[in-house]
């Protein structure tokens, strides 16, 4: 789901709670919100109380290597962003508040530390990312545009940065980075005024370098208590210096196994130090350390190691802890706000998080001995998963709980087929599922008289595997140039099966690997003839095959990588097969031999797999995406968890295909009684012009009926045993309307309920839509396909916010089915748009009801290949009954009415404290949408959220844009134009714009009309 579309994902989790190793943690500056970042990628969101409490809250999902820092982006409270950064060199900035990607990039280096600063330039505030990691310098990067601007580099020992640390003065405008290379060699950097406004790649140099003897520093941190101290911790040991002259103070050395990570000043005479397996401890600095001592920088020069200060808590390692494949991340925050608290939060591999909380004074205790801190707070996601009342659903939980047990069985590989609409899913007990997907999202989200079914929704169940099925594959949905009926999947058990999706029929088993298959693929388009009928597998032996569908049989077997399989190329003009191991070796076979043997190797470097696939066809087995209203996809956080579904609704492509169905059901005024009657009465011109109307109607049913019967003549073979298959299909996965039990769902889900009852049991009795019976996760897709998901968890956090906002207790009845438009400002104008462009889409189409039997089948479903057993035999079409004016009239109300309420009286009907308005930048950007009914529905949104916020509201909005829209000085190809209050009166001229459109995209464009024509658009 790529483009400008209107994409909304709805996700169904499962009760397993995904994968979450921690690598990297941060808490906002306003200490209601911690971002974790894991090794596998993600980004996770929790929401944390003044009791401190910790509730997850969603998941951000768009790096593809793990992440290696976090830093905050911004100093203001009401722009809440961060930026992440990743192994692979990607750079992402988010909004915190809503999971929006704001601005991404890729750069040729990794960061391992990137710290936020910011300068004052006049009245205007700027923000700066500075970045060290695997480079021998200190990048500066602008905090908005993520666009490096110039570099700190060494020129005396230039090294790779271990750590730094921005030292800010108070009395002067000259701000200091300190840093520590690799080999213990300190650095220090003065940046001013002038060369913060440095835009160039001019490099900056330090103004000292002094080597302290720090090898392998873990972290450096100044002293903002009394400015004038940093600690330098080490492994094995830490030392306190004088930001001064840089002398050495203090340094207290490991005695024992322990390894130290890192550390914090937490008072101006303690210090906090944590170790590698999750390990703290807290230290009272001796007064030669302390500047407001007398003793202060007694010991210079004299100071002897291992002398050891006194300990004041110790922070232990639970001994319950369950074995962590990697060790846990500690920082340490404390709050410039109140209540002034002071955190140690860690995270580790299992995606638990524990809090303790600092305390200001010291224990009355004898100095020999050191109090253990209690945890505050600690909680991980399957906790918070556990916790829930209903538990999170998955995909076809309905169908995958077994007798005397309570956990469903798991789904360990999907794949989804949008011209049948139908999932696939194979689980862990290697049975595969094929189920309508809408039908079964409606049982998981919706309630109804399906929740009363057992069974439901009508499936097939294919069983051949003997364990777990790990991958499923559908060719035909790659290329067409495989058979229809054809459904390949792999195994634990070593075995690759390939099944006829519509009897249900096991055609073919392969055994030709030594391992568990791992990965399908279909091979691109221009390879030889036999090889465009195969399949490649690969399996965990390090082996890799291709498997004839035509064949049935094994045309080559590549088994003699000595290492893991990470990538599959393919160069079809010289028939090669390239395959990259983890070790870098490359391995070049040759794929239309038809004997399983090597014909060539060649072992390179894993950077010459692009020279060796430099043909255009190299991608082809990568799907091409066509717009379909419904996508089900699979997702996995880590490759040992069980698929979580995410259903991707265009909005547009859902639109459209509704009006094409529309302009494909037959008129039912040119059959019914009424009309004949009408023409009856008429001229005889109009009535012969109906009878040729009918007459031709006729006439096309009668060529079809007899072209059915000369074919069935011809393929007597053929038309037996289509009709033996679709007697064996389950009638359910074809009687049902595919596009209408979308858009059911789709606005079933979207609707705010419990805010008009009248309009409530319209929409339930007239137009068919379904009540959700629990919260729904819903996502939002933003720049560069970066997404954002919600847990099931976050309705724990939105009723903690509300109750907060309303002063009273809530219940979870009071979100379920309008949380959402609380939840952020983006996601309510994504809503928005899409509830109120569908329903004007459905209140001008006839009988546009989800209740009646037009839902069971499409009007008119595209031909498909011949000979496919999914073509049913065509039947006349039956004559269309008679519509009620009076029953559609009340559709078209109900549709109308549910339009005018989200699109005016929303804010009003919820509550602004539990409402959170559209963005008029989103709305701006669609002003003039391709697609006719999401520019309307933006237009008449925008209009009414500017008529809310008052005259005080638009020139609000109008100031914040100003300094962003551009200046013109030539008053002769520039026209005025006007702000427009809500009472209709044009008042002062805002700016200058040209002719040549330069403000398209802006927010004035929709709030501003020309003085002399109609409202300019973009």
């Amino acid at each position: 789901m790529s483009g400008n579309n209107l994409v909304l994902p709805i996700v169904l989790w499962g009760r397993t709670a995904p994968t979450h190793c921690i690598s990297s943690l941060l808490v906002m500056d306003d200490f209601s919100t911690i971002i974790t970042g894991c090794h596998d990628g993600q980004i996770c969101l929790w929401d944390m109380t003044p009791e401190l409490e910790i509730c997850p809250r969603a998941m951000l999902f768009g790096h593809t290597a793990s992440i290696t820092c976090l830093s905050k982006a911004s100093a203001c409270s009401d722009k809440q962003y961060i930026v992440s950064a990743s192994e692979s060199g990607e750079m992402c900035l988010w909004d915190v508040n809503d999971g929006r990607c704001i601005e991404f990039t890729k750069l040729a280096c990794a960061h391992i530390g990137i710290q936020y600063y910011q300068f004052t330039i006049g009245t205007q505030r700027e923000g700066r990312l500075l970045c060290n990691g695997h480079y021998p310098e200190i990048l500066v990067v602008d905090a908005t545009s993520l666009e490096v601007l110039y570099s700190l580099v060494s020129k005396i020992s230039p090294d790779w940065i271990s750590s730094m640390s921005i030292i800010r003065s108070h009395r002067t405008q000259e701000d200091t980075v300190v840093a520590v290379s690799v080999t213990g060699i300190l650095k220090v950097w003065i940046i001013t005024p002038e060369v913060s406004r440095m835009q160039d790649l001019d490099p900056v140099f330090e103004e000292e370098s002094k080597p302290i003897y720090c090898q392998g520093c873990q972290s450096i941190s100044f002293c903002t208590f009394t400015q004038s101290s940093l600690l330098v911790v080490c492994s094995k040991y830490w030392r306190v210096f004088d930001a001064g002259d840089y002398s050495l103070l203090c340094s207290v050395s490991n005695d024992n196994d322990q390894s130290w990570t890192g550390g914090e000043f937490i008072a101006a005479d303690k210090v906090i130090i944590w170790t590698e397996d999750g390990c703290s401890y807290i230290y009272k600095l001796p007064a030669s350390c302390l500047p407001a001592s007398e003793h202060f920088r007694s010991d210079v020069g004299k100071t002897k190691e291992g002398s050891i200060p006194p300990l004041v808590y110790s922070i232990a390692d639970r001994s319950d802890k369950q074995l962590l494949i990697c060790p846990p991340v500690t920082r340490f925050f404390f709050s410039r706000r109140e209540p002034f608290h002071k955190l140690l939060i860690q995270g580790d591999s299992a995606g638990r998080m524990t809090l303790w909380s600092i305390p200001d004074t010291s224990p009355l205790q004898p100095q020999s001995t050191s109090t253990e801190l209690q945890v505050s707070f600690t909680i991980s996601l399957q906790e918070a998963f556990d916790k829930l009342t209903p538990v999170s659903s998955g995909i076809i939980d309905q169908l995958s709980v077994l007798p005397g047990k309570d956990e469903p069985i798991k789904v360990t590989a999907s794949v989804y087929i949008p011209s049948q609409g139908r999932l696939v899913c194979g689980r862990e007990d290697g049975s595969i599922i094929l189920v309508p997907a809408t039908q079964t999202a409606i049982v998981q989200l919706l309630q109804g008289e399906h929740m009363l079914r057992r069974g439901w929704p009508p499936h097939r169940t294919l069983r051949g595997h003997r364990n777990k099925v790990t991958c499923v594959l559908y060719p035909y949905q790659v290329s067409p140039r495989y058979d229809q009926r054809s459904l390949v999947s792999g195994g634990v058990d070593f075995s690759v099966i390939v099944w006829d999706i519509f009897t249900g029929e096991m055609k073919h088993i392969f055994c030709v690997h030594g391992g568990e298959i791992t990965q399908l693929i279909v091979p691109p388009e221009n390879c030889s003839t036999r090889v465009q009928h195969c399949v490649c597998s690969v399996a965990s032996d390090h082996s890799v095959g291709l498997l004839s569908l035509r064949e049935r049989k094994c045309i080559m077997l590549a088994s003699r990588h000595l290492f893991p399989i990470q990538v599959i190329k393919w160069r079809p003009a010289d028939d090669y097969l390239v395959v990259g191991c983890s070790d870098g070796s490359v391995y070049v076979w040759q794929m239309d031999t038809g004997k399983n043997q090597r014909t060539r190797k060649e072992v390179f470097s894993l950077r010459t797999i692009s020279i060796l696939t430099l043909s255009p066809s190299s991608e082809g087995n990568l799907p091409k995406y066509s717009h379909n209203a419904l996508v089900v996809q699979a997702m996995k956080t880590n490759l040992t968890d069980p698929d979580m579904h995410v259903l991707f609704f265009d909005v547009e492509a859902v639109i459209i295909q509704l009006l094409t169905e529309e302009a494909q059901r037959p008129n039912p005024m040119l059959v019914s009684p009424e009309t004949l009657q009408k023409s009856q009465a008429g001229a005889d011109k109009g009535g012969s012009l109906l009878a040729h109307k009918i007459f031709k109607q006729v006439k096309e049913t009668m060529k079809e009926t007899i072209k059915e019967h000369l074919l069935d003549e011809d393929e007597d073979e053929e038309e037996e045993m289509r009709r033996r298959e679709e007697k064996s299909k389950s009638l359910s996965l074809l009687e049902y309307n595919l596009t209408m039990d979308t858009a059911k769902l789709f606005m079933s889900c979207l609707h705010a309920w419990g805010l008009n009852e009248q309009l409530d049991t319209i929409c339930l009795e007239r137009l068919g839509m379904l009540r959700p019976h629990c919260p729904i996760s819903f996502g939002l897709i933003s720049r560069g396909g970066h997404m954002s998901l919600m847990l099931p968890t976050f309705k724990e956090s939105l009723l903690r916010q509300l109750s907060l906002a309303t002063g009273r207790k809530l219940s979870l009845s009071d979100i379920v089915g309008k949380g959402t438009y609380g939840v952020s400002r983006a996601v309510t104008t994504h809503h928005l748009l899409s509830v109120i462009s569908l329903a004007n889409t459905l209140m001008g189409m006839t009988n546009a009801t989800f209740v009646g039997e037009h839902m069971k089948k499409a009007p008119a479903r595209p031909p498909r290949p011949g000979g496919t057993p999914e073509t049913p035999r065509r039947t006349p079409a039956a004559p269309p009954q008679p519509s009620n004016p009076a029953l559609q009239a009340q559709i078209k109300q109900g549709w109308s009415q549910l339009a005018a309420m989200h699109c005016v009286m929303l804010p009003d009907l919820l509550g602004l404290d539990k409402f959170r308005p559209p963005l008029l930048e989103m709305l701006a950007r669609r002003w003039q949408d391709r697609c006719l009914e999401v520019r309307e529905a933006a237009q008449a949104l925008l209009l009414a959220e500017l008529r809310r916020i008052g005259q005080s509201g638009r020139k609000e909005t109008i100031d914040m844009w100003a300094p962003y829209l551009p200046q013109y000085v030539d008053t002769v190809s520039s026209r005025k134009y006007h702000f427009v209050p809500a009472d209709g009166k044009k008042g002062e001229s805002l700016r200058s714009f040209t002719r040549n459109g330069a403000l398209k995209c802006s927010v004035c464009v929709c709030v501003c009309v020309c003085v002399q024509e109609s409202p300019c658009g973009c």
